[in-house]
């Protein structure tokens, strides 16, 4: 469970880039949005093999 909350608050942080990025144009925040995007896809496969861990040890 802790690495879901993990990936929540990277997404939760990542919230202020996108705005910037989003609403006001601001390309390095669209930098930095992308950099915590790939934070958040490696984490969430980190997520996914926990998961199957836990399932085939059952």
């Amino acid at each position: 469970m802790n690495k879901f909350e993990q990936l929540k608050s990277l997404i939760a942080s990542a919230e202020e880039d996108a705005a910037k990025f989003y609403d006001k144009g601001n390309k390095a925040a669209g930098t930095r949005l992308r950099k915590h995007m790939l934070d958040v896809k490696e984490l969430a496969q980190e997520v996914r093999k926990e998961v199957s861990a836990i399932k085939d040890e059952e």
